[in-house]
């Protein structure tokens, strides 16, 4: 079951680049289509809340950490995305699991094995390999969107570990916090262009986001309980087979091939998931 939960979350990540280019296309900047879903996903996940009230008053800072870190991890992604050059972010955002081993070490003591650090590094290569442009030069961030792109991926990689750390919060008060700070951190933004402008958006648009509320709403439970019954290293590996999962719905729906390159990634990327149940010292 975490298994699922992690490669479902990956499935969805892998296809919502293209209803939110959709609703760009639309009409809907980024930031509103994010705020939106988000806030849809919450009013879906209505019925968590009363356990959620109960618990996040005596949550302490690991609740205020997740918040904060997967808030971002999503917001800055979408930000990225809009705005930098689109391989680019994606390589920076996917340094993933680089960070999660140090996280991992400092906040969950899970140590890896000589074995591990060898399955790190061929998801690591199969990323680069699926991602890299050669004429762009190396993944450094050379702007504010590659920027926001790397720091997306790092919290994307705490949001895991402090999910695996709190185990004394439940699947539904990590959800929600997710949609909450995903909320909270989009809104500044909102505020800054102007607010939203709910009137301009038309009826089809409305029913994309519904459906993508569903859909965050839906998948963020399950990637919780994923990553909460899951070690860290391992689940962000797992997560790293949302790049095959792009890659081939780039091909049926935006006409994109897919190449020799992209093919040696993705085996890369799936042989690493299939072995990542061996990455710790006994």
């Amino acid at each position: 079951m975490p298994i699922a939960g992690i490669l479902s979350g990956a499935l969805v990540w892998g296809l919502i680049w293209y209803p939110f280019r959709m609703l760009q296309a639309g009409g809907v900047s980024g930031p509103q289509s994010t705020f939106i879903s988000y806030l849809l996903a919450m009013l879906f996940g209505v019925f968590m809340l009363p356990r959620v009230c109960r618990e996040l008053p005596r949550a302490g800072w690991w609740a205020v950490l997740l918040v904060f870190s997967a808030g971002w991890a999503n917001f800055g992604y979408v930000l990225a995305m809009l705005h930098g050059e689109v391989m680019r972010v994606l390589l920076l955002f996917y340094l993933a699991p680089v960070w999660t081993i140090l996280f991992s070490y400092w906040l969950l003591n899970e140590r890896l094995n000589r074995y591990g650090y060898s399955v790190i590094a061929l998801s690591l290569m199969g990323a680069f390999i699926m991602l890299w442009e050669p004429k762009l030069g190396m993944p450094f961030p050379q702007n504010f969107s590659e920027w926001t792109g790397l720091s997306a991926g790092m919290g994307f990689a705490l949001s895991n570990v402090v999910s695996r750390r709190a185990m004394h919060l439940s699947v539904e008060a990590k959800s929600v916090s997710i949609w909450f700070g995903t909320v909270v951190l989009t809104a500044p933004l909102l505020w800054w262009q102007g607010g939203l402008n709910l009137s301009g958006i038309n009826a089809e648009s409305w029913e994309l986001l519904f459906l993508l509320g569903i859909a965050l709403c839906a998948c963020s439970f399950a990637v919780q309980y994923g990553v909460t019954h899951m070690p860290a290293n391992r689940a962000t590996l797992l997560f790293l087979s949302e790049l095959v999962v792009a890659a081939i719905a780039s091909y049926f729906l935006a006409g994109e091939a897919m190449g020799l390159r992209e093919w040696a990634g993705a085996v890369l990327i799936v042989s690493a998931s299939l072995l990542s149940g061996k990455l710790y010292a006994k």
